[in-house]
């Protein structure tokens, strides 16, 4: 994918397809190899479900793969859906999206008969996403009424990133700081502050620390020594998962486990830091959301509502702007009788959708509820 669009992308199939034909299908490539895993270091027993990963091949004159995982639909049957699970980050791996949100990751093919997609919490690239940042913490009592007044009355037509306008400047500095006090990926949780820049050696933990670290930790640091060690984050914290997960992939066992070839990657990272290499950017995504839609696709964009990175409300203004007629209005949708959050539909098959709760890896944060709501959209069954 040329340059990166920081959302999360997903295409449902209406066609069956064996898992042997979806690791060809991938990338439209062939697959150079592939293994079926059935157990997984740290997980007691053979894996519960079905496991293939492999690579294919999508730059034969520079050799170039991709890596997929493969999982089998729990419900069986040759007409189930299929999935494509791609993630966005910055720049992030797609195994975030398999072990924290539950996605999957195969291919496409020429035969595949794309039906729609989906995009949770997705950054467009057009000053709404961040703008709209502002009264979404106005709304939640992030900031008074006075530096929300003046930054809508100095920053008009600016860019927020860069204002030019001192006055505009200044506000968006103090808006900056006061931001800073939550933790924007779920506001209602505590900020993560990092216990240490680097993990502790055995001789400086306390007797009463109740961290649970890896006992292949120091060994992967001291051995391999590899060059991003994330910071050690308090066990409490839900990016802990994300802190072991670098310390998982990279262990030996692990890479064999999933059939990672030597050599391929030396250190895998969870995000990239903004140095991948790209020869073409996409600044605005809305344009295709318009031509895909009115060609037919249906299209499900859900937003957790705790979201500050890319809230709801500028995920809403640019639904909006498409144009589409309401079909059926703002409503409540529900999960075991309570409200799980709210939706609107449009004409071309466009539903926008709330996950009460959720933050901006929304299943991550509400996996029950965004469950039941993919299931019943792929199912084209009312929310």
């Amino acid at each position: 994918m040329a340059g990166w669009l920081p959302f999360l992308l997903c295409l449902f199939l209406s066609v069956g397809l064996s898992t042997r034909q979806l690791a060809l299908a991938g990338a439209g490539g062939v697959a150079s190899s592939s293994k079926t895993v059935t157990s997984l270091p740290g997980f007691s027993g053979r894996l519960p479900f079905h496991l293939e990963t492999g690579y294919v091949e999508v730059d034969e004159d520079n050799g170039a793969e991709l890596f997929y995982y493969f999982v089998e639909s729990e419900a069986g049957g040759e007409n189930s859906p299929f999935l494509l699970w791609l993630t966005g980050g910055d720049h992030c791996s797609v195994l975030s999206g398999l072990a924290l949100e539950i996605g999957i990751e195969a291919g496409r093919s020429p035969i595949l008969n794309l039906k729609g997609y989906l995009v949770g919490n997705p950054w467009t690239g057009e000053n709404i996403d961040i703008s709209s940042v502002v009264p979404y913490a106005h709304g939640f009592g992030i900031i008074s009424d006075e530096l929300y007044e003046m930054i809508c009355g100095h920053c008009q037509g600016e860019d927020y990133t860069r204002p030019t306008n001192a006055l505009c400047a200044q506000a968006l500095g103090t808006f900056n700081n006061l931001l800073s006090e939550v933790m924007a990926a779920q506001i209602l949780l505590d900020t993560c502050a990092y216990a240490s820049s680097r993990p502790r050696t055995a001789t400086e933990k306390s007797g009463g620390d109740a961290r649970k670290i890896l006992s292949e930790e120091a060994g992967i640091l001291m051995g391999k020594q590899v060059k991003n060690p994330p910071p050690r984050v308090p066990l409490g914290c839900i990016s802990y998962t994300a802190y072991l997960s670098y310390y998982w992939a990279n262990d030996e066992l692990t890479r064999e486990a999933l059939g990672i070839k030597k050599g391929t990657v030396d250190e895998w990272v969870r995000c990239q830091s903004g140095n991948m290499p790209f020869t073409r950017d996409i600044k605005s995504s809305i344009k295709y959301h318009r031509n895909v839609t009115t060609n037919g696709y249906r299209a499900l964009i859900y937003s957790g509502d705790h979201d500050a990175i890319v809230p709801h409300l500028g995920t809403q203004a640019w639904v909006r702007s498409l144009g589409f007629p309401i079909v059926d209005d703002w409503r409540a949708w529900h999960l075991l009788g309570q409200s799980a959050g709210f939706t609107i539909s449009y004409s071309n098959n466009m539903t926008f959708v709330t996950v009460k709760g959720a933050g901006h890896t929304a299943p991550q944060y509400e996996p029950e509820r965004c469950f039941a709501m993919f299931s019943r959209w792929i199912l084209d069954h009312p929310l």
